[in-house]
């Protein structure tokens, strides 16, 4: 059975796959939010992005991509922290790298979720993507 912190998170990735604008994910957060992305092919180097940034992030990932899409293969829990083991699939609605527009980005994600109050406090991203050709 799953926790309360798993299934906001898992609710949380329903809703990045179904968003029409970044607000929608607004209820997630807590206002001190704090996402941090590892460097990988689409990051170069280590990104903070409190509430404001991650919100325009969001907007902006919607511009790269038609459809997204995560599927959770493990996830684990330690007190206030969910972490899962998810595949991201992403429908370009741009070219990256040698795949076209309508063509899949795939990686393999490890996401640590830190819970205040009901709310994802902070983030943390692992990504591995696969190679863009």
């Amino acid at each position: 059975m799953a926790s309360e912190n798993l299934n906001i998170v898992l609710a949380f990735l329903k809703t990045l796959e179904n968003r029409t604008s970044s607000a929608e994910l607004d209820q997630f957060y807590h206002p001190d939010i704090l996402q941090t992305e590892y460097p990988n092919t689409l990051t170069k180097n280590t990104a903070n992005r409190t509430f404001d940034v991650l919100k325009d992030a969001a907007d902006k990932g919607k511009i790269v991509l038609q459809k997204e899409t995560y599927e959770v293969v493990n996830s684990y829990e330690h007190s206030n922290t969910v972490i899962i083991e998810a595949i991201f699939r992403g429908t370009l609605a741009i070219p990256v790298g040698n795949i076209p527009v309508g063509g899949e980005m795939k990686a393999y994600f490890a996401q640590f979720y830190e819970f205040k109050d009901g709310k994802i406090i902070k983030w943390r991203n692992y990504d591995c993507f696969e190679p863009f050709s």
